[in-house]
């Protein structure tokens, strides 16, 4: 298997920190835009498409800040997903950074799926 590549998104979000929180690191809040449906077992997610399921492990989180998670095909690997709220010290613009890996010829697809499901998630959250 080829090596993935880290890349990082930044998206910025007119919504108050604390309330983004919310959606990207409770179960009920990852289900609205990230998943048809979510169910956490202690450390373990498991992400429910119409096709398909994946499960994943929480392997960092900092409250009010950033979430990490690796989906449990990749636990003998370094990869990993993380969304992280960054604010703008003097602005105090909030932005959701997203860090994945993907496979080269994969790259382009994984930028365009998160720049579609955090699209989701801004029209849920009311902030275009």
């Amino acid at each position: 298997m080829d090596d993935k590549i880290k890349y990082e998104i930044e998206f910025p979000i007119h919504v108050s920190p604390s309330l983004l929180y919310q959606y990207i690191s409770t179960p009920s809040g990852l289900s609205e835009w990230y998943a048809d449906n979510v169910n956490s077992r202690g450390e373990f997610f498991t992400f429910i498409w119409s096709e398909s399921e994946e499960k994943a492990k929480l392997i960092g989180k900092k409250s009010g800040e950033r979430i990490k998670f690796r989906w449990m095909e990749d636990e003998e690997e370094d990869y990993y997903f993380e969304l992280r709220i960054q604010v703008d010290e003097i602005t105090k613009d909030v932005s959701l950074m997203v860090t994945d890996f993907a496979e080269e010829d994969e790259l382009e697809e994984g930028k365009m799926l998160w720049e579609n499901m955090i699209s989701n998630l801004k029209q849920i959250l009311g902030s275009t």
